[in-house]
């Protein structure tokens, strides 16, 4: 009776393991205190107090390096904050857990397109268009923003003659 039950936890144990290996993308488990304090900085952001809730979203990550929403959520800040070369890199660490997170490569996108960078935008754009294999909300989203074109202030900058060195 034993080794019948063993044997079925064993059947058990390889068909999770057999499901789990066809996923496309495995989200890891994130320590719950690192939720929690990732949830904490969301409603900071919300509140429009983005250093504070860069604070949290630290916090968060030193609990658990692994949590992509704690990214993103630094990458808003510094986006609220009126820096979208600091919110890229933040960005690009959120990619770089998950190659694949629509939320990261769209925002990345805009956070390009306020800094100019249009063909690096573009390149997000096919990606989601790639991952979503078909118009996605995402995509829809960064394409009007790619549409608007970078703002005034970036294309008044690149304009501007670069100053005489003697």
């Amino acid at each position: 009776m034993q080794s019948r039950i063993m044997l079925a936890g064993i059947a058990v144990a390889i068909a999770t393991a057999s499901s789990v290996a066809y996923c496309k993308t495995a989200e890891p488990s994130i320590a719950p205190l690192s939720m929690q304090l990732t949830r904490s900085g969301e409603a900071l952001l919300n509140g429009h107090k983005a250093q504070a809730a860069i604070d949290q979203f630290e916090t968060a990550l030193a609990v658990d390096p692994r949590n992509t929403r704690a990214y993103i959520g630094i990458a808003r800040s510094y986006d609220q904050l009126g820096l979208p070369g600091r919110a890229v890199k933040f960005y690009r660490e959120a990619l770089a857990i998950d190659p694949n997170d629509l939320t990261a490569l769209s925002e990345q996108g805009e956070a390009y397109m306020a800094r100019g960078a249009v063909a690096l935008a573009k390149g997000n754009l096919e990606r989601i268009r790639k991952l979503c294999q078909s118009e996605c909300q995402n995509a829809v989203t960064l394409a009007a923003t790619i549409e608007k074109g970078p703002p005034a202030t970036v294309t008044a900058a690149a304009e501007k003659p670069a100053p005489k060195i003697n």
